[in-house]
């Protein structure tokens, strides 16, 4: 590859998406550094100041990793870095951004529909603050991500379902898939009675799981052949990433933040982790066998 990446239209984008990281860097040095800024009294966050130290010294070394995604993906040397180093990290930072990019506007919208009896553990301004830089950082490295695979491997997601070579599919990424579905269930059906019983932000967990089992349906069984092959693959993507990674996030902090959450609350975790590492393996396995 011999394109400098650089572009006139890819240098705001850098740095659109370097300085929304900057007010989440500030306030996670802040309270690393012993700051109770943004915190108010009798937060939970106090009573577990051990555990908060080490989740803010982890979130702030990945939001850190967006300035260095930002920079690989607009440099020479990103086109030499091996596909897996790359396509990883802005797997795990889609699954963890789009959920937030889809559910917190809804939210300033139509409020959360959960019990707001408790006390705030954030002040509503930190929300706003980290929250609308997450969103801006999802769109920046999102349109910086599809330039640069255009560039890399845009022949991989071009053309339809019907014009994939029948090498692409196989007996291993359908038994992922079938097996995915079959994860996704518990967690769809504890999502779906929680939306139902008023906690709405729910129904987008259940949105992105069928999204991802969809798209790994229709790139394992060659469904809907009319289809670009660009909608699956960003279903898959999208769905896969946002049910793996906050299966295993929630869990984490579950356990870590000793919470109160119920056995169908762990299964539901691990039927989105399993489903969505399923569904990223079939898409990983089409798309090894499209670049061949």
């Amino acid at each position: 590859m011999s394109s400098p990446l650089l572009t006139r239209s890819r240098v705001p984008l850098r740095a659109v998406a370097i300085l929304s990281c900057l007010p989440y860097l500030g306030l996670k040095t802040a309270w690393l550094t012993g700051s109770d800024i943004g915190i108010p009294e009798g937060s939970v966050l106090l009573e577990h100041r051990g555990a908060v130290a080490v989740a803010n010294g982890v979130t702030l070394l990945m939001d850190a990793c967006v300035i260095v995604l930002a920079l690989l993906l607009t440099r020479p040397w990103g086109l030499r870095v091996p596909a897996w180093l790359l396509v990883g990290p802005v797997w795990v930072a889609t699954g963890l951004l789009s959920p937030i990019m889809a559910g917190f506007p809804l939210q300033l919208l139509l409020g959360s529909g959960e019990d707001s009896g408790s006390e705030p553990f954030l002040h509503d301004w930190v929300f706003g603050v980290v929250y609308g830089g997450f969103i801006v950082q999802g769109l920046a490295l999102g349109a910086l991500f599809v330039l640069y695979t255009r560039e890399r491997w845009g022949r991989v997601w071009q053309g339809r379902m019907w014009e994939v070579p029948g090498a692409c599919f196989g007996t291993w990424p359908r038994t992922a898939t079938l097996f995915a579905a079959a994860a996704s269930v518990v967690p769809l059906v504890v999502h779906l009675r929680s939306a139902c019983d008023g906690e709405w932000l729910r129904a987008l967990d259940v949105l992105f799981l069928l999204a991802g089992v969809a798209g790994a349906v229709v790139l394992a069984f060659r469904r809907v052949p009319v289809l670009p092959v660009r909608v699956p693959l960003a279903l898959a993507w999208l769905g896969s990433g946002a049910a793996a990674c906050w299966g295993a996030w929630l869990t984490v902090a579950s356990v870590v933040t000793t919470d109160d959450a119920t056995v169908s609350l762990y299964l539901a975790y691990a039927g989105q982790m399993i489903t969505g590492s399923l569904v990223a393996a079939a898409g990983v396995h089409f798309l090894g066998r499209r670049s061949a």
